[in-house]
């Protein structure tokens, strides 16, 4: 007589479920199948992305493997514009910009294995995004997918042609048509969204699902204040005996700022040359910069830790550092979680090129921060108003500017700039100066500074846009609150709107660094 059939051996159970780090090797081969030639997530990402929002990291597991995959985060869409880049929306794949108050889920990546295509896996994982918004009372989802069938198209139409082709469908996109079948409405298109999507030739669309069952906030959503305390330090160099003694200088600084519950602290431009004291005073400039540099590793190791000693973010001034024989001048962000960013000066002055022979960096970042997107212009950089503009439009709330400068005139040059630079982008800038006199240091004597934090210029913001400010040549430090939703709103409502009023019918910066080509 036959058995009872069991069941349980035709299963094929089909789960969606949070991703976790130890899938880590299967999800890169998972994206290595789905994005040929497209550079994988490293497994730095992977574990920012689960710490910070577990539950937007999701997958589909079918018969043991990991088929399906989508990330994303929830942000606040009064920050962003439709048109942003992924580094930008994604803070590089880490997402340490992720909000949990914010308003909207945007999804900076889905995939789905080749060999499992039809199965209906990306619809899944779109309705889970949809009930993990209703979950959080998010207003929308928004989401920036490729166009992967454009480049089979793109000498016979542009990218704007090949989307109302799809739209009308007499062209199907693998990606397009499905975004578009599961309930998302096509709001533009983004170029030079991800530059190495050649598939794409760069181009996004910026699609949106809408919550019908969102409730609002009964006021409006901009917080009454959203405060970033700034402690600047006023440095005096003088002359020391041992590495030692200039880290328990910046340590003292660190804890006082980490007493005063500071978020951010900024050091001077090369106030490292104070460790050329311990080389005797009889070397030639070029040599001695690179002696400097040999300091490097030790100065990454101290600020790291004292900033996660002392729980605040340090822009750790400038040290020169040596890339494959080439001298760069280099300022770290030091974050309180133990990550690091590197900011290169971009403009070297001609006693930087002639006494030291440093040479330029090629990219302008912003840095997101728990505390807001963040940029530094080093010194000389800040006499530029395009890289003011360009870091304001990536989205930078404040520019820290480390500077050293022997006399007067050249200090003045760097203060009048930054406060240019606070009321043309909107922005707050905090500058931070060497004082104190390095005898037998050759191109690094004396100093002059006078350290301050700077303001827009509006009835809302401290008189004479200056927030605070240093007493002239003496060693001390300033603290200070800015607060970044006063900014916000001042960009929208204040008695004037510099950065909403630019005629770029007229004018633009045309930049191009690593994140590609992009006009402001």
């Amino acid at each position: 007589m036959p058995k009872q059939i069991n069941l349980a051996e035709f299963e094929t159970k089909v789960v969606v479920r949070e991703l976790r780090l130890d899938e880590f090797d299967a999800l890169v081969k998972l994206q290595a199948a789905c994005f040929p030639g497209m550079e994988t997530w490293t497994r730095e990402q992977i574990e920012s992305q689960i710490t910070r929002f577990p539950e937007g990291q999701l997958c589909i597991e079918y018969e043991g493997e990991l088929v399906a995959s989508s990330s994303s985060l929830i942000v606040d869409s009064d920050r962003y514009s439709e048109w942003h880049n992924w580094k930008e929306v994604a803070d590089g794949g880490f997402i340490r910009n992720h909000t949990p108050d914010g308003d909207t889920l945007y999804g900076i990546e889905m995939m789905v294995d080749p060999e499992c295509r039809g199965f209906r896996l990306s619809r899944r994982l779109y309705d889970a995004r949809k009930r993990l918004a209703k979950a959080k009372n998010l207003a929308h989802i928004m989401i920036a997918g490729r166009i992967p069938g454009y480049q089979a198209v793109a000498d016979e139409m542009t990218a704007g042609e090949y989307i109302e082709s799809v739209m009308r469908k007499s062209l199907y996109d693998p990606v397009l048509t499905a975004q578009v079948s599961n309930g998302f409405v096509l709001k533009g298109l983004i170029p030079n969204y991800l530059p190495s999507d050649k598939a794409s030739l760069g181009y996004a669309t910026f699609l949106e699902w809408v919550n019908l069952e969102y409730v609002p906030p009964r006021q409006r959503r901009y917080r009454a204040v959203s405060l970033a305390r700034l402690a600047v330090v006023q440095y005096q160099l003088r002359a020391i005996d041992s590495f030692e003694a200039f880290a328990q200088q910046c340590r003292f600084f660190a804890d006082t700022a980490g007493d005063y519950h500071a978020d951010f602290l900024v050091f001077p431009e090369l106030f490292t040359t104070q460790l050329l004291s311990l080389e005797g005073g009889n070397t030639r400039p070029g040599l001695a910069a690179r002696k400097l540099a040999e300091y490097t590793p030790q100065y990454i190791d101290l600020f790291r830790d004292l900033a996660i000693q002392y729980n605040v973010n340090i822009i750790g001034g400038s040290q020169f550092a040596l890339e494959e024989g080439h001298l760069f001048n280099v300022a770290y962000l030091f974050r309180r979680d133990g990550t690091l960013e590197r900011q290169k000066k971009l403009h070297i002055t001609p006693a930087e090129r002639r006494w030291w022979g440093v040479e330029p960096g090629d990219a302008l970042d912003v840095f997101q921060t728990d505390r807001g997107r963040i940029a530094i212009l080093i010194c000389y950089d800040m006499e530029f108003p395009e890289l003011g503009r360009i870091a304001a439009g990536k989205g930078a709330d404040i520019l820290f500017c480390p500077f050293n400068t022997d006399e007067r005139a050249g200090y003045l040059r760097v203060r009048t700039c930054a406060q240019a630079r606070a009321i043309e982008n909107e922005v707050y800038v905090a500058i931070s100066g060497c004082t104190g006199n390095l005898p037998f240091v050759e191109a690094a004597d004396i100093h002059y500074a006078q350290s301050g934090i700077f303001t827009p210029s509006d009835i809302a913001f401290a008189r004479d846009g200056i927030a605070a400010e240093c007493t002239a040549n003496i060693e001390t430090m300033i603290i200070h609150d800015v607060d970044l939703e006063m900014l916000h709103r001042t960009r929208y409502s204040g008695t004037v709107t510099n950065w909403k009023d630019r005629r770029t019918d007229l004018y633009r910066i045309h930049f191009s660094d690593t994140d590609g080509d992009r006009e402001f």
